[in-house]
């Protein structure tokens, strides 16, 4: 299989994050990156440079004003009086602001606020540039396969808690819904995107929340106990034209493989019955039982079962890597999904 994979997103380097009120040192590292790219070349993929990220795909899931503040936000922090190492907000706009008359400031700590849901993404120096090369790296797979194979997107920083116009949980652009929106350019008339995650892919859910052309299905921990908080319940089904199209599929604290499988056999089901023509998959190993913040209890024999099962769907998929913490274990964990992946997928890798 080929693994897209361009080292301009080491530059990111993120310090810190609260935990229950405590800083804590950030675990979104470029560390990670290398731990996995380490099991890619054991497993002899084949890796590959993308090709610089495509302006009109980057439009089809996030807005001109959203980009170009992520593209110019660090240096104009870096220029402010006093200013921290990385950009981040003292408040957000909340409901009740925006309900009654609240607008984007000038300023820019205003601003960083407004385009961000949350403390875990400050902007630093290599931040764009690795966002950026990491949604490169998603459009590649999903290149791959709109013409009828397999890829895994190396993506660091991860994506799947950015909406359009926010940045929010180590999340910058989102590359699982950049892929899709790609795949649906390029000709698949139904995409499915199956996150299995241990948190809720809110800011996909977000993106895709009145679509009927993408369905959405989330495996996570309960977000009653667990980020994002405030969405990823079962209830929550999409609207509009997208309502029956949004499935969340949440797990109490500790599940183990045998529920969590069972959740990700109840998403390959709908994603059968919506008669997907292409997948795409938001990878995560924080649902690994050695994580350092679980919410799930996973073996690394529960991710060779979901890679075989999801490989069992043989639709052309682009992997995109999401979360997982580890830096002990999420190399193996990859290994041992994506051998599994290969052996039951029979599209081209």
């Amino acid at each position: 299989m080929r693994v897209f994979w361009d080292p301009v997103q080491l530059s990111h380097t993120p310090r810190f994050f609260l935990v229950r009120g405590q800083l804590r040192p950030h675990l979104e590292v470029p560390a990670r990156a290398e731990a996995l790219l380490a099991a890619c070349r054991e497993l002899r993929m084949e890796i590959a440079a993308p090709s610089p990220a495509d302006t009109d795909a980057l439009l089809a899931v996030h807005t001109s004003d959203y980009l170009d503040f992520l593209r110019h936000a660090a240096a104009a922090w870096s220029a402010l009086a006093d200013a921290a190492e990385e950009a981040l907000p003292n408040t957000h706009p909340v409901p009740e602001m925006l309900a009654s008359g609240g607008r984007m400031p000038e300023g820019l700590p205003g601003r960083v606020g407004w385009y961000t849901t949350d403390l875990a993404c400050p902007i630093g120096a290599g931040t764009w540039e690795a966002a950026e090369a990491a949604a490169a790296c998603a459009i590649a797979t999903a290149d791959v396969a709109a013409g009828g194979g397999n890829a895994y997107a190396l993506a660091r920083p991860p994506g799947h808690h950015a909406y359009a116009a926010r940045a929010g949980g180590h999340c910058y652009l989102n590359n699982a819904a950049m892929a899709a929106a790609r795949l649906r350019a390029k000709g698949a008339s139904r995409v499915a995107v199956l996150d299995i995650d241990s948190h809720h892919g809110n800011g996909t859910q977000g993106v895709f929340w009145r679509r009927a052309d993408v369905l959405f299905v989330s495996v996570h921990g309960d977000p009653n106990r667990y980020y994002p908080w405030y969405t990823g319940h079962a209830d929550e089904r999409g609207a509009g034209a997208g309502e029956g199209f949004n499935m969340n599929l949440p797990l109490p604290f500790g599940t183990g493989d045998d529920g969590w499988l069972a959740a990700i056999r109840a998403g390959i089901k709908a994603i059968r019955q919506f008669g997907a023509e292409a997948l795409v998959v938001s990878l995560g190993f924080d649902a690994s039982r050695d994580e350092p913040l679980n919410a799930l209890a996973v073996s690394a024999e529960g991710f060779a079962r979901a890679g075989a099962e999801i490989g069992e769907l043989r639709l052309p998929t682009a992997i995109i890597q999401e979360g997982g913490y580890n830096l002990a274990v999420i190399g193996s964990l990859l290994t041992r999904f994506m051998s599994s992946f290969c052996d039951t997928s029979t599209a081209a890798v």
